[in-house]
């Protein structure tokens, strides 16, 4: 393993660190559940290079049963309460303070299931477009059979049977 090829090709850097305060408002609030989504890095900011959201969900159970993305991996680094963590093989009850990484192809998905809130960090590598995603599944009751199959993979979403 190398570091990749420089970016970057200046001699005195660039005064371009990005700041967000912790009391920043939540970029997207779910109407149905109250679960809100930072957008602490889109991919878009990135250059393409990853995604980083900050996911927090209320009590109630929420979040994606079993499905693998052909494209990006994802990252969950847990900050408060339980998060129920598919790892492809069982669901493991993930803590503060646990990483779970899934590499491109692995099957995953997670649950609130503690019947209390919990927060994560969600990591995506390469960065992605996954804000029109989160936004997207919104109105996913709305969509058709066809309109569903359409969003899931322009989000490269691939469900489980």
């Amino acid at each position: 393993m190398t570091y990749p090829p420089p970016q970057y090709h200046g001699d005195d850097g660039e005064k371009s660190a990005v700041y967000r305060p912790a009391g920043t408002a939540p970029d997207f609030v779910y109407p149905n559940n109250g679960t809100r989504v930072h957008y602490l890095s889109s991919g878009a900011s990135t250059g393409g290079l990853f995604g980083l959201y900050r996911w927090e969900c209320g009590p109630g159970v929420t979040g994606p049963d079993p499905h693998f993305h052909r494209t990006i991996s994802e990252s969950f680094y847990i900050l408060s309460g339980v998060m129920s963590i598919y790892d492809g093989n069982r669901w493991i009850e993930a803590e503060p303070h646990d990483w779970v990484h899934v590499p491109i192809g692995g099957i995953h998905g997670f649950k609130n299931r503690s019947g209390e809130p919990a927060s994560m960090l969600l990591h995506f590598s390469p960065g992605a477009p996954r804000e029109g995603y989160f936004e997207g599944l919104a109105g996913i009751g709305q969509m058709s059979d066809e309109e569903k199959a359409a969003f899931y993979l322009e989000h490269d979403n691939h469900w489980l049977d």
